[in-house]
């Protein structure tokens, strides 16, 4: 018995130190060296470590230096026959100009862990290039002419004309209550234009701007927020880098105009040196506000319909489903009713026909899937009735099941109505022992008579009391009569 528990105790203990070996995951950021030359990358990563990656926010974008690309390692470490893996993703940055820059306190979240960054300052120094062989030159005196006739004059500094533009973009010129309107707020420029323009405290103006584009008569589905990263689009057949800063699906609940007032966005813009020189900076840091032009769209009635303010508005279509071919009174069976497109899913309802002498209806049991990708929202959504049917015969699921809808493409309101019909058999009769036998006249006319009353459970149960008491008084006299035979 000792030896057994001793055993237990060592097993015991080899698990929990298994368990205690198993680190938690956990995430730090590691941020460059602070002194680099200009045509070097200045660098932002983090590691991640006992877990895989899941999610992660976006990097910070940092005042003078442009996002260029990212880069990820997956470093697998295996002691004592344990492994780990260490997960790095890397930012580059590349400086616009040489000088000193502050990195802000940031913070990201990976995996749902927050990892706070106490920021830098940052020394870009200039261009690393071998020297040329030194050779004698006349020249080499020439720091003395500052002192004769006085320092060279400071730079003349111009506003290059850029093509960039902010623009609110809606992708229908009217439509109607309940329709899907996409509206996209987007930042437009030039390749060329990348070279002098930069975001400047984005994610502080952000807020205010949808604050403004914000309407109070829509049902709103917002898309997921992501990374502001440029498209390559054509805008009046020339290249165009396009920033998708903010984008939501909006369905009007009424008639009342959507009106988008013009919304401001600041962007730093560099101007440059008439006359570049090399080893100083060509660049002056400035300010440009760009403004989007107001929008109104209109929102048209439905056309007249009994149900027009309870339809759904969508391009709609119905997958059904049963889950058995075989139909008999008294089982139940479950059918699903799936409506599936473009629309705003939260209007579509199906409700539970009122039950009947021939069919119970039961739930409906209901789920929902959006998807939200390339402008558009649509999905699926599905109700799961359980049915009895109480009488053999065909069951009329499309006069049970329906949903009307007004289709804003066609312009005109439609059905989907349930297009399976199941057939429903008499139950399933016991088999017997006692059967009628055809060449017996006797059965044959003894069963046609019958009583089809129904009689009470216990009345056999009380012939049979009665039975044994008469057998009883039987047996009793039987017994007094042979006694009487042996006198």
């Amino acid at each position: 018995m000792r030896l057994f528990l001793i055993f237990f105790w060592g097993l015991f203990l080899v698990a929990a130190v298994g368990q205690a070996q198993v680190p938690a995951p956990s995430a730090t950021i590691v941020l460059g060296a602070p002194s680099f030359p200009v045509n070097e990358y200045y660098t932002i990563s983090f590691k991640l470590r006992g877990a895989p990656l899941e999610r992660y926010s976006a990097f910070p974008d940092l005042e003078g230096f442009k996002k260029s690309g990212k880069s990820s390692t997956t470093t697998t470490r295996i002691v004592n026959g344990q492994s780990s893996t260490e997960l790095t993703i890397t930012q580059r940055y590349a400086a616009y100009a040489e000088g000193s820059y502050v990195v802000k306190p940031f913070s990201m979240k990976i995996n749902g862990l927050t990892v706070e960054s106490g920021g830098a300052t940052l020394k870009v120094g200039p261009q690393q290039a071998t020297p040329p062989p030194a050779a004698a030159s006349p020249l080499q005196g020439i720091g003395l002419l500052d002192q004769l006739f006085g320092k060279p004059k400071p730079q003349e500094y111009v506003e290059p004309q850029d093509q960039a533009f902010l623009a609110l973009v809606p992708d229908k010129a009217q439509l109607y209550v309940g329709e899907g309107l996409h509206v996209g707020l987007y930042f437009y420029l030039t390749p060329q234009d990348q070279a002098v323009l930069n975001f400047y405290n984005f994610a502080s103006q952000l807020p205010g701007i949808i604050r403004q584009l914000r309407q109070r008569t829509v049902w709103e589905e917002s898309f997921d927020e992501q990374e502001v990263v440029p498209e390559n689009v054509l805008v009046g057949g020339k290249p165009f880098l396009r920033y998708r800063l903010w984008e939501a699906e909006l369905y009007p609940l009424n008639t009342q105009p959507l009106v988008f007032p013009a919304v401001e966005l600041q962007m730093l813009k560099y101007r440059l040196a008439k006359k570049p020189a090399a080893g100083l900076d060509n660049r002056l840091q400035g300010y440009k506000t760009y403004r989007s032009a107001a929008r109104t769209v209109p929102v048209l009635p439905l056309l007249p319909h009994p149900l027009r303010d309870q339809v759904p508005v969508g391009n709609y279509e119905l997958k059904e489903a049963i889950d058995r071919t075989t139909f008999r009174t008294g089982q139940a069976f479950a059918y699903t009713f799936t409506v599936e497109g473009e629309g705003n899913l939260a209007t579509v309802n199906v409700s539970t026909p009122a039950a009947s002498p021939a069919l119970e209806v039961y739930g409906p049991e209901i789920q929902q899937s959006l998807t939200r990708q390339n402008g558009r929202v649509g999905g699926r959504k599905s109700f799961r009735f359980r049915l009895v049917a109480l009488r053999p015969g065909p069951v009329a699921l499309d006069t049970l099941f329906r949903l009307i809808f007004f289709n804003p493409i066609k312009a005109r309101y439609d059905t989907l109505h349930a297009g399976v019909q199941p057939v429903v058999r008499g139950a399933r009769q016991a088999t017997t022992a006692f059967r009628t036998l055809p060449d017996d006249p006797f059965y044959r006319e003894a069963l046609s008579e019958a009583d089809s009353e129904l009689q009470p459970r216990d009345m056999y149960r009380d012939v049979r009391r009665y039975a044994n008491l008469l057998l009883v008084v039987l047996l009793a006299v039987a017994g007094v009569g042979w006694w009487q035979a042996r006198r």
